[in-house]
Parts: structure tokens; sequence; C-alpha cells
């Protein structure tokens, strides 16, 4: 297969596409890899599940990443699978010390048994637990601590969860250790009116290109930055165009000061 006619640097792949699979798509994989790093990202792993990590999961995902070998291996904080029945949706974790000690063992266990760091991602959520007794990103930041662990931190999902819950993304991001940042997602939201709706359908809105902005100085040098887009997707010249508006962003060196809420939820 030719090399595409891209600038762009590296690809993610979502991990459960290729775990088991043979034929085409693994032959597309391997062709992508010949020519660009590439990220293994999961979907299934459910961290936050009190059942323990499935092994033939874990086995199947060392398989792959020891064949493609990706710069970065990285799920979600939030579980879809209990009892043996999987849920396609990301479903968020209550944090309290229970759920972390919980997901502090499962990433340990995960990272013994892959042999290498992984990175977890915030996800964008629609209600809250009332068991919960610390804030989401007190718990991503204990679970950096605890396990090593690092984060793919989404800032879309920081803003439509600010939005959502009516909560400061500036404080959300300055409790993130800078050191453990590993990848950052952009993505687009939909407007449903009374909330907002993490579809990755739409391009990245000016709110969130504000925050990455805004936190240009704070994030590490370097640290690899994706779009996501996954329902009506354009052509591809269309979403290298948007992952240029980042390349314009981090080459201009914004260093804007940390803004107040009312400026950046609005």
């Amino acid at each position: 297969m030719e090399k595409p006619n891209t600038d762009i640097d590296w690809f993610e792949v979502i991990s459960e596409n290729y775990m088991n699979t043979e034929g085409r798509p693994m032959s597309v994989l391997e062709s992508i890899r010949k020519d660009y790093p590439i990220t293994c990202h999961g979907v299934g792993m459910s961290l936050g599940s009190s059942n323990d990590i499935d092994p033939n999961y874990l086995k199947d995902l060392k398989l792959l990443i020891d064949r493609v070998d990706p710069f970065l291996v990285s799920d979600h904080l939030a579980w879809n699978h209990f009892n043996g029945i999987r849920l396609h949706e990301l479903i968020p974790v209550p944090y309290h010390e229970e759920c972390l000690e919980v997901i502090t063992n499962h990433i340990d266990h995960v990272q013994n048994e892959l042999k290498r760091q992984i990175a977890i991602e915030n996800i964008s959520a629609y209600f809250n637990y009332k068991s919960s007794t610390m804030k989401e990103c007190e718990f991503l930041n204990l679970l950096t601590q605890k396990t090593g662990c690092l984060i793919l931190l989404d800032i879309n999902n920081v803003y439509v969860n600010a939005k959502n819950f009516q909560f400061n993304p500036v404080d959300f991001i300055k409790t993130i250790p800078k050191k453990s940042i590993a990848q950052i997602h952009l993505a687009g939201f939909t407007d449903m009116g009374n909330f907002l709706f993490d579809t990755h359908a739409e391009p990245v809105h000016p709110e969130v290109w504000n925050l990455l902005e805004t936190f240009l100085d704070y994030i590490p040098e370097n640290v690899p930055i994706m779009i996501e887009w996954d329902e009506n997707v354009p052509e591809f010249q269309q979403l290298e165009d948007e992952l240029n508006k980042v390349r314009k962003i981090v080459k201009k060196g914004i260093k804007n000061e940390v803004r107040e809420p009312s400026e950046l939820i609005y």
C-alpha cells in the first residue's frame, strides 16, 4: 500500500478493532505502522468495574501491542463490563476511596501484565454519584500518584463536563500534574440546548480551542495532540485542516493568562 500524501505525524487506533483480528484490518494497520507511529486507544478495559480485568482481554491486547509497538496505550476512567455483560458506553465511576482502591489495583495489574505504563483518559459524563467524596480531577491526580499511570487529557471532555456540571475547567486542568500528561484529545461536541453532548460529530468548538490556547504553556512540550471525529466524518482534507489549527496554535506559542470561568464557559 502506497504511503498517503499527508502531513499527519502519527495515527491512533481503537485497540478493540484490531484485537484477535487478521485479514484486511490488520494488513491496513501494519501498512500504516511501517510509515507512522501509532497509539492504541481502548474502550473496553473497564478499569472502573468491580469485577477483575478480563484476562482474555489483556492477553489479546498484549498480543496486539507486542505486534505493532505503539508509543502509547490508553483507555478510560470508566466501566462498561459487569458479570459478563458488556455495555457499549463509557460509564463514569464514583469518586471515593473505595473506588480509588479498586481502580488502583486494576491499573497496577494491567501495567504489570502489559509491562508498560498506560494512560487514562477523563471521560464526558451526564450524571454524578451522590457517593462521590472528591472531584474527578483530584481522583485522577491520586491515581497517577498511586500507580504511576499517565493521563490522556481530553480537553473537549473537560469543557463538556465543566459546562454540564458548572465547574471551572481551569481548576480541573491545573490539578492534573503536568508531568503525567502523555497525550491530548480534542473533539467537537453537540449542543443539545440544556446540555452538551460529546458526539465527536462536529469541528472543535471555539471554547475548546480557547482552553487549549490557555493552557499551552502548562502542557508538556511536544505532547502528542489529536483530533477525534467519529460521526458525520468529513473528507480527509477537512480533518487535516483541523489538525493544522493545532499546529498553528503550538507554533505561535500562545501564552494566554488564565482567565476567569465566565470567559471559558458560555
